[in-house]
């Protein structure tokens, strides 16, 4: 299923340039103006689907009978359909998304549903400038997933993930997480860098999660193991790519 903000015109604008002009063929389900994050929030009787005809949006409905594209919406009622599709009382939802606010943290935390944050502060080298990245057409079918380092700085804001705090006197400073790295830990599954970094592993690849002996770092995949207890940051990092 595709769940997105966007209103459908707009939608199908982008779903046709990137994807083709059947691109909804590959989704049972079609979802525009979802206004997350409260479609995953509200109650159902607060933001109910609509059909759509010529990207209006026409009549409210009770509830989700079938599949198709409708506007707008709520999570309850999208469940209760999957529910029915899948003809099991549980179905579990994997969730991808981009945006802390409007995906990953509604869908955990109101949904329960397995959540895959996009998080482009992983990217390594292929985000490097266009003129210094080798051409497409010489590049090997695929190449092994680059990560930044979790201390990696930014030339202005410093690191993401990390954070150094300053003790009294001539006591070393400590590093901890970040804000962001403990809600990344706290409501992802997993994330990744792109999607380009798992399209090509075998279906029953099995992640590790964060929820892995409570670990902040276990998640990322790219692996990335940090430990924070040196101020020596570069050699307390260990990368395990598969």
């Amino acid at each position: 299923m595709l769940i997105t903000s966007s209103h459908s015109d707009y939608c199908k604008l982008l779903g046709t340039y990137i994807l083709g002009k059947d691109f909804a063929d590959l989704f049972d389900i079609v979802i525009t103006n979802a206004l997350k994050p409260g479609f995953f929030s509200h109650f159902p009787s607060q933001r109910p689907f609509h059909t759509l005809e010529n990207d209006e949006e026409q009549e409210e409905l009770p509830s989700l009978d079938k599949p198709g594209w409708y506007s707008q919406g709520n999570a309850a009622h999208l469940y209760e359909l999957l529910k029915k599709m899948t003809s099991k009382p549980e179905p579990k939802v994997v969730y991808f998304g981009d945006s802390m606010h409007s995906d990953i943290f509604p869908a955990h935390h109101y949904s329960n549903w397995e959540t895959v944050l996009i998080l482009e502060e992983l990217r390594g080298q292929e985000v490097e400038k266009a003129e210094k990245a080798e051409p497409l057409e010489k590049r090997g079918k695929y190449e092994e997933p680059k990560v930044k380092s979790l201390n990696s700085l930014s030339n202005k804001w410093g690191s993401y993930f990390i954070d150094s705090v300053s003790r009294r006197g001539n006591a070393e400073d400590s590093l901890v997480y970040t804000w962001s790295s403990r809600r990344i830990s706290t409501y992802s599954t997993i994330a990744i860098p792109s999607l380009e970094v798992i399209a090509e592993l075998p279906l029953d690849y099995k992640f590790t999660r964060f929820s892995t002996n409570s670990s902040k770092t276990a998640g990322y995949y790219p692996l990335v193991h940090y430990s924070l207890y040196s101020q020596d940051t570069d050699s307390k990092i260990i990368f395990t790519e598969k």
